[in-house]
């Protein structure tokens, strides 16, 4: 709603958080660096009369950016994850922040020392519990030695399953819930897009290998096969899709990227998607494992993701 994907209509954007409040959900998630503290605002605003106790709100920090909007690295030092918090704590107009976790591995830190920074916030009442990002298993683990972790925010879907191999079962073993964000891979899987869409500068799919010329051929053509699984289930491409990340375990909680009433109202219908194991065999036929074309982000980023090592 504030960054990445183009411009948001302000209004249809506090809406959609209303509507989804009343409709049951009860984690936002956001980050201090969407938009430079704009989504921060924005959620305050939203979360304006409301019952922020009935609320959890997730916030990732240690993404540095300059004025201009662009990347300067990763900073999890624990000096500067205190002042991180207390600009996100004054943005969100809150007492206490439910999730709190770095976006990404900072090289030059410890995890044990982000970890034990944050762990000291929780200690004196800003923080509830301490989350993880794009992590890998050896990561996961060094930081649950620190410090109970509530859960990992990864990318998890029909597309990118490759936490399946190692992250996943580190997760389990250690009581770790999963956060799955890039459940609709950024639209790609949603059922909505096209090969001809036009984006406007800026765009994370712009750059995305997985949107560029012949990778967005073939992982249409999956979405292709895809839909024909949901036109058997008298649902939606966006709605299976969602479900199955909702089928993966009461430990997988899938993030939905919805900026707008009318797709978070198509996204909702997945709660009540039944899928049995043959549906689940059909949509998995439909897209196997390892069949996305292009990685899921260019190879700066790549190289950015503990996950990926």
């Amino acid at each position: 709603m504030s960054d990445f994907y183009g411009p948001a209509d302000r209004a249809e954007s506090i809406a959609t958080i209303h509507a989804a409040l009343d409709a049951g959900v009860t984690l936002l998630d956001t980050g201090d660096f969407y938009g430079m503290g704009h989504n921060e605002l924005l959620l305050s605003e939203a979360l304006r009369g409301r019952d922020r106790d009935g609320v959890q709100v997730s916030v990732k920090f240690g993404a540095l950016r300059g004025p201009d909007g662009s990347w300067n690295g990763i900073d999890g030092r624990p000096e500067a994850i205190k002042a991180f918090a207390a600009y996100s704590l004054q943005r969100l107009g809150t007492d206490h922040i439910d999730v709190y976790r770095l976006a990404r591995l900072d090289p030059d830190v410890p995890i044990e020392e982000t970890i034990g920074a944050i762990a000291e916030l929780v200690q004196a009442g800003y923080v509830r519990q301490i989350g993880l990002s794009e992590v890998g298993a050896e990561t996961i683990r060094r930081a649950a030695a620190v410090h109970p972790i509530s859960d990992l925010q990864i990318e998890y879907s029909l597309i990118s399953r490759g936490i399946e191999r190692e992250i996943l079962p580190a997760t389990r073993e250690l009581g770790i819930a999963i956060t799955a964000y890039g459940v609709l891979s950024r639209g790609l899987i949603s059922g909505h897009w096209t090969p001809t869409r036009d984006l406007p500068a800026g765009d994370f799919r712009g750059f995305s290998p997985r949107f560029q010329d012949e990778n967005l051929r073939r992982n249409l053509a999956l979405v292709d096969a895809l839909r024909e699984v949901a036109d058997g289930l008298g649902a939606s491409v966006a709605q299976v899709a969602i479900a199955w990340v909702l089928g993966r375990g009461e430990d997988v909680v899938p993030l939905i990227g919805a900026r707008r009433r009318e797709r978070l109202d198509e996204a909702l219908g997945a709660v009540a998607l039944d899928l049995t194991p043959d549906a689940v065999a059909r949509i998995e036929a439909a897209v196997p494992a390892d069949a996305a074309a292009g990685d899921r982000y260019d190879p700066g980023q790549m190289a950015d993701l503990d996950s990926e090592r």
